[in-house]
């Protein structure tokens, strides 16, 4: 019941219908009905906790840029170089405006000021383009801002990016490496993988390639339980290190991609879950909470 209202509430945010509560009481209000604890804004002490603190109170004028997915490339090509930006296919106001001729016949769509949009295509001769536009229209009428008060997100401007479709030789779909960065400094990568099999699969590593048991599933893996290491690992945590540094967010999740050795930047995520991950278990968030220093 707890969940439901939480959801509940939620929804009436995404919908900006709670636009008239402050951002305090907003978060204290979903904190509790999803996390089941109070939130201490006071004192916070794990990762979630200061998630929410951060969003009332680190407020650096560059955030919306780093978090805008077409503007951040500019920033992350000038400070590790082009080669591991992602191409622009295309970038439009109106799902109407899109020039589909244009476009490979495998490609990728998604909004650039908010999360959860990103809509795949792998022939676009079975492309559902009226499921797609119905889906993108609906992202760009709407303030990302809301439905989790996430600041960095609140003057974005609504635009539909497209890019190549990249795929790795992992799993179904492309690898999400997920460097946690705290106050400049890489502790771990999160291995997200097999999105497209509605499946899911969450497995924390850290530099030496070692399993973490930070979350359910690596809880619960076997002892000898591991996955396939990147040749260029050590790149790619230094490459998230370099950014992290230059974010200057005391956290920052640096998100990438490894396709076949190529390393590509994915985007930088500074309230990952919004701050309501109930996946970590309760001694990381903590572990987490304690690794950042706050302003």
């Amino acid at each position: 019941m707890r969940l439901f209202i939480g959801r509940v509430v939620s929804w009436f945010g995404k919908h900006e219908l709670l636009n008239f509560i402050n951002d305090k009481l907003y978060l204290k209000i979903i904190y509790y009905f999803f996390m089941g604890q109070k939130l201490n804004l006071y004192k916070p002490l794990t990762l979630n906790e200061k998630i929410q603190w951060l969003k009332i109170y680190d407020r650096k004028k560059i955030y919306p840029e780093l978090v805008d997915k077409y503007i951040a490339k500019k920033h992350i090509e000038k400070w590790i170089g082009a080669q591991y930006i992602i191409p622009t296919l295309g970038i439009w106001s109106n799902f109407d405006d899109i020039d589909f001729t244009s476009l490979p016949n495998k490609f990728v769509l998604k909004c650039t000021h908010d999360s959860g949009s990103c809509v795949l295509c792998k022939d676009k001769n079975n492309f559902d383009y009226q499921k797609t536009r119905t889906l993108l229209s609906k992202k760009l009428s709407r303030n990302y801002f809301w439905l989790g008060r996430e600041w960095a997100y609140k003057n974005i401007k609504p635009q539909i990016i497209a890019e190549p479709y990249l795929e790795d030789n992992i799993g179904n779909g492309l690898t999400d490496y997920k460097f946690y960065c705290f106050n400049g400094r890489v502790d771990c990568v999160l291995l997200c993988f097999g999105r497209e099999t509605g499946n899911t699969r969450f497995y924390f590593f850290d530099r030496d390639w070692k399993l973490k048991r930070y979350n359910k599933l690596g809880k619960n893996a076997p002892k000898d339980f591991t996955l396939p290491k990147p040749d260029n690992i050590n790149e790619m945590f230094d490459i998230a290190g370099i950014l992290a540094a230059k974010s200057e967010a005391p956290f920052v999740r640096v998100d990438l991609y490894n396709v076949n050795g190529k390393i590509y930047f994915g985007e930088l995520t500074l309230y990952p879950n919004c701050g309501l991950d109930r996946n970590r278990l309760p001694e990381t968030d903590l572990y987490f909470g304690e690794l950042i220093k706050l302003p």
